[in-house]
C-alpha cells in the first residue's frame, strides 16, 4: 500500500484530493489542514509521498519541506499548488522537493505524478520545463578532451564521483558525505544516466574524458 500525506489548509481541497488518491486500490491518503501539526505527525509515522501545498498560513510549503527532510532525508515531496511556481522554482529545487503538480490537474495527472515520484522520476509543469536553461559544460580541449555538450553534474554528484575515484564503496561515500546510502545510490544512477554508462569504471573514464574530475581526484583511480 502506498501511503500519502496531504498537507493543505483548505479542507475541501484536502478531502477531494484524498478521495481521488484513494480511488486507486493501492493508495491510502491522510490529510492535515494545520501545518503546525506536521512535526507531531511525521515524528510518529513516515509516508511514501508527501503532497504539500505551497502557500499556507503560519508555515509555507518550503518551510514544511525542510522540516520533513530533517526527519526523513529520503522523503519524496511533491508541491501541490494552484499558483505560479516559476518565481520559486530554484528555491524549491534547492530545498529538496521531488516534483510539482497543479491543483488543476486531472485525476490521471495527479496519480501519474505520484507514481513517477516513487520511481524517482521528476514531474514538472510544461511551462516551467520550457523556461529551464541547459547549461553547457565546456571542458578544456587542450588534453584531447572531446566536447561534452549539455551534461552537467551537481555538487552532490561531483562529490560522489570523487568518492568513487578514491575507491570508496557506496556505504563509505554515504558516511563521508553524511548522506544515506539510498541517496548515494540514487545519485549514482543519475550520474550513470547523464554520462551514458553502466559501471563505475566507465563513469570515471567518461568523467575524466569530459574534464568533470579534477586531476587530483583522477589520480586516485
Amino acid at each position: 500500500m502506498i501511503n500519502i500525506l496531504i498537507v493543505d489548509d483548505h479542507p475541501v481541497v484536502g478531502t477531494g484530493t484524498k478521495a481521488i488518491i484513494e480511488s486507486e486500490p493501492d493508495m491510502k491518503a491522510e490529510v492535515i489542514t494545520d501545518s503546525e501539526k506536521i512535526t507531531e505527525v511525521i515524528k510518529n509515522k513516515t509516508y511514501d509521498v508527501y503532497l504539500i501545498d505551497l502557500y499556507m498560513p503560519v508555515m509555507n510549503g518550503i518551510e514544511l519541506t525542510k522540516i520533513i527532510l530533517r526527519y526523513n532525508p529520503d522523503a519524496i515531496i511533491l508541491i501541490y499548488t494552484g499558483f505560479d511556481l516559476i518565481a520559486h522554482y530554484n528555491l524549491l529545487i534547492e530545498t529538496g522537493v521531488s516534483g510539482f503538480i497543479s491543483k488543476a490537474a486531472t485525476k490521471e495527472q495527479l496519480i501519474t505524478a505520484i507514481k513517477c515520484s516513487l520511481r524517482e522520476e521528476a514531474v514538472i509543469p510544461l511551462q516551467l520545463l520550457k523556461q529551464l536553461r541547459r547549461v553547457a559544460a565546456q571542458p578544456s580541449t587542450s588534453d584531447g578532451q572531446q566536447e561534452l555538450g549539455y551534461i552537467t553534474l551537481s555538487d552532490k554528484e561531483q562529490k560522489i564521483l570523487e568518492g568513487i575515484s578514491k575507491g570508496l564503496t557506496n556505504k563509505a561515500i554515504a558516511v563521508e558525505l553524511s548522506m544515506s546510502q539510498r541517496t548515494i545510490e540514487y545519485n549514482l544512477t543519475k550520474i550513470f544516466s547523464k554520462l551514458g554508462v553502466s559501471s563505475r569504471i566507465e563513469a570515471l573514464m567518461k568523467a575524466r574524458e569530459y574534464g568533470l574530475l579534477s586531476k587530483q581526484s583522477v589520480s586516485h583511480e
